[in-house]
């Protein structure tokens, strides 16, 4: 009798010259629109904010346009917020990321009988 709670994960990361955008980066993309700051993002992440200007400036150069755009210090403060082109990319690939995934539990089900 098959195992009744087996189930696949799909996981969608697109290459440029190397690995640029996944779950990850999306993820972040997100918080950063909802908090407007790249600094936030990363602290409810638990990443250093290092290691997320790697990951975006990768992303970026891969991808060929500008994710963020942020705006420094002073007396209103700085923060960041997606460009156009960012938040089109984000939508673009969630979109297709809920494709693949639907695809794939279908098959899964059809080739796998789980």
């Amino acid at each position: 009798m098959p195992n009744k709670q087996l189930r696949c994960q799909v996981s969608v990361r697109i290459y440029g010259e190397e690995k640029c955008f996944g779950p990850g980066v999306a993820e972040l993309l997100e918080r950063v629109d909802r908090l407007h700051s790249l600094r936030k993002a990363t602290i409810e992440m638990d990443m250093a904010y290092s290691k997320a200007w790697k990951i975006v400036k990768i992303a970026e150069e891969n991808l060929g346009f500008s994710l963020l755009r942020s705006v420094t210090g002073g007396k209103g403060g700085g923060g960041a917020d997606l460009t156009e082109e960012g938040r089109r990319f984000l939508t673009a690939y969630r979109r297709f990321e809920a494709s693949v995934r639907g695809y794939a539990d279908e098959m899964f089900v059809e080739i796998m009988g789980g």
